[in-house]
């Protein structure tokens, strides 16, 4: 058993250490299944990525797709039915907002919990196996008076899954690690595999690494890869404790830090070893390259967040000048919103950009319509698919739907489905639909007529057709129902070519869900017709990218760390990290810029600004593998934009002003 840790930089080192553990201590040079290669969110899995390519016999594959496709053979003896359908996040928050109502706590004169804070509450308390309670007094404090009705969700929430044959993300988990600790079911499912391997290990949460340890038992080869520096993902239930107590848990581990660094130069690497070494979580390492020249990293301070937009444009304009491409460089922040004024400036200055975030591919109104359309098909118990399309006909609402499934046999009861009516919503909704409302009558006769046809011989047609036909009623829907409908029904055509790949559409449904697409036209917004385009980016959407130069705005304490993650000693390493990771994303150029003065509304008598200060993971002893420039903070002139007052800084004689206007009168 093999355990790697250490700085892998996307790209370079990870692909490396993955296949090379196929040649070395006797292992097959050639990689042929039974073999294992498990990611946290699917970096690695991603077709095109550098492990993927290194691996090219070997099954890449995240954590819910290995335990999709286990449960489909190994259903049986876990008490499952094995054509079960998997619910994204999504999709699980809307069947719980579904209870919430049912149980009359939606309606209320006292505020209660919505639905995704709902699902955030479940995936917290699974995830990581801590009781509810606990969780919504360390992590949701305000819910903590809810509990019972939270409580009463959450169990209303396992039994409808349970009635209508369908599984989460975080039910793969579990039955994955049931399944691995049954004797007779665990051991046959563990001799398929010689061999199994984590990438972004610090990335798993509890009940991975439980996962992981309970295939242990009868997979001795375990290889994980990971930087216990990078884990910034506990929003997601993940832990640094995985990596950090690897070597307890997995005795007899060997323990390779990998220290070689191929992306920075060493100026940059030294700044960071520097931020990281005051960590009290973290194995000990240091990080060295063969770059060993390069320009030290800046920090610039500015008096506000106005010359903070100035000055990273100027500086964005300067690396292009010197033959950095926009696009190999990045602004890196906290949080979405702290871009809001530079993302002003940029437009001003005609320096175009592309900010990453918003949507995802499954998270898009559109195609969560034709993936409900899918699962009713499949699954005709599938309550949440229902209650949406329901909805799509013109004249359905909320009500509406809400009074036609309980018509079809679904919704809220007080047990388990009758097993001789079970499965038929579909067919009475073909056959012997219940009262409708008179306005929605056309397009629900629509509607039937594509259902129909995609059941067709049994649903023997292929898959593709199967969206092709949803799509030909969707169109007309789509154009009354979504602004820009013509891009939506481009996304159809690419989710039809998708479903080409797939004999069935429980396939295409479950892969889907666990491998989605990244992105989708709808978000694109016109063609980028400029030459070139800098990057805007949060620094846990950056994390695995990186670019010639890079520029962390708003280092202040409030922003980094965020003044939302400073309850806790843990929670502040883990913005610590983040910061980290910020750094580590610049190959030849850093700059990190601090304003000394937040404008804010005044209210009454209140002052119109107020003073920053320095973020406190660049103390003194890090500070020194900085240049310092800007804003001298010690100096009282900061107080004075144009240094006036009598004991400010000199910024600019008359003299000056003389010059400069002549100057400019001479043209270059």
């Amino acid at each position: 058993m093999f355990e790697y840790r250490g700085w892998a930089p996307r790209g370079k080192a990870a692909p490396k250490v993955i296949p090379g553990r196929t040649g070395r201590e006797g292992w097959p040079s050639t990689l042929v299944p039974p073999l294992a290669t498990l990611g946290f969110v699917g970096e690695s899995a991603r077709p095109g990525s550098p492990a993927r390519r290194a691996l090219r016999v070997a099954r890449i594959l995240v954590f819910p797709a290995v335990a999709n496709r286990l449960l489909r053979l190994y259903a049986r003896p876990l008490g499952v039915a094995p054509d079960f359908t998997v619910l994204d996040q999504t999709d699980g928050a809307d069947l719980m907002n579904l209870i919430r109502g049912d149980l009359g706590l939606a309606a209320r004169d006292r505020r209660f919990p919505r639905k995704d804070t709902l699902a955030a509450i479940h995936s917290r308390t699974v995830n990581a196996g801590t009781p509810l309670d606990e969780v919504l007094r360390r992590d949701f404090p305000w819910c903590a008076d809810e509990a019972d009705g939270v409580r009463r969700i959450l169990r209303g929430y396992t039994r409808r899954k349970r009635e209508q044959g369908v599984i989460d993300f975080d039910d793969l988990l579990l039955y994955w690690k049931a399944l691995a600790t049954d004797p007779g079911a665990g051991t046959d499912m563990a001799s398929r595999f010689d061999h199994v391997l984590v990438d972004e290990y610090q990335d798993t949460n509890s009940l991975q690494a439980d996962v992981l340890l309970a295939m242990h038992r009868t997979v001795p080869n375990v290889t994980v890869v990971g930087d216990d520096a990078q884990a910034i993902y506990s929003f997601r239930s993940a832990t640094v404790r995985n990596i950090l107590e690897f070597p307890e848990r997995f005795t007899g581990a060997a323990v390779v830090k990998l220290e070689r660094n191929y992306r920075s130069v060493q100026p940059i690497i030294e700044a960071t070893n520097a931020v990281i070494a005051h960590s009290p979580q973290r194995h000990d390492k240091t990080l060295w390259s063969d770059r060993r020249t390069g320009a030290r990293p800046v920090l610039v301070t500015c008096r506000d967040e106005a010359e903070q937009c100035d000055q990273v444009c100027r500086r964005i304009l300067g690396h292009r000048e010197r033959g950095v491409p926009l696009r190999r460089q990045a602004v890196l922040f906290r949080t979405g919103h702290h871009s809001d004024l530079l993302e002003v400036e940029l437009s001003r200055r005609n320096i175009p950009y592309v900010k990453y975030g918003g949507l995802r591919f499954l998270e898009t109104a559109h195609v969560k319509d034709v993936l409900a359309l899918l699962r009713i098909l499949e699954n005709p118990l599938d309550e949440v698919g229902w209650f949406r399309v329901l909805q799509l006909p013109e004249g359905m609402g909320p009500i509406a739907a809400r009074r036609v499934m309980t018509g079809l046999g679904l919704g809220a009861a007080d047990g388990p489905p009758d097993p001789r009516t079970a499965g038929t919503p579909l067919t009475r909704f073909l056959e012997d639909p219940p009262p409708l409302p008179p306005a929605s009558e056309p397009e629900i006769g629509e509607l039937r007529a594509a259902l129909v046809d995609c059941l067709h011989q049994d649903g023997g047609i292929p898959v593709a057709s199967q969206v092709e036909r949803l799509r030909r009623f969707l169109d007309p829907v789509f154009v009354r129902r979504y602004e820009s409908a013509p891009a939506r029904l481009r996304d159809l055509e690419q989710l039809e070519g998708l479903a080409s790949r797939f004999g069935t559409r429980s396939r295409l449904l479950a892969e889907i869900v666990l491998d989605p697409p990244a992105s989708t036209s709808d978000l694109a917004g016109p063609p980028l017709l400029d030459e070139d385009y800098v990057i805007l980016s949060t620094i846990h959407s950056a994390k695995g990218g990186e670019w010639d130069a890079v520029h962390v705005i708003h280092a202040a304490d409030g922003m980094i760390p965020s003044d939302m993650a400073t309850g806790r000693a843990e929670d502040i390493e883990e913005e610590r990290r983040l910061f980290y990771v910020a750094l580590t994303r610049a190959r030849d150029s850093l700059q990190v810029y601090f304003p000394l003065r937040f404008y804010r509304r005044p209210r009454g008598l209140d002052d119109a600004h107020g003073y920053a200060q320095l973020t406190r993971f660049l103390p003194p002893d890090v500070l020194a593998h900085f240049d310092l420039e800007g804003v001298d903070p010690a100096d009282p002139g900061r107080d004075d934009p144009e240094g006036g007052s009598p004991g400010g800084r000199r910024t600019e004689s008359a003299a000056d002003g003389v010059d400069r206007f002549l100057a400019g009168l001479w043209g270059e």
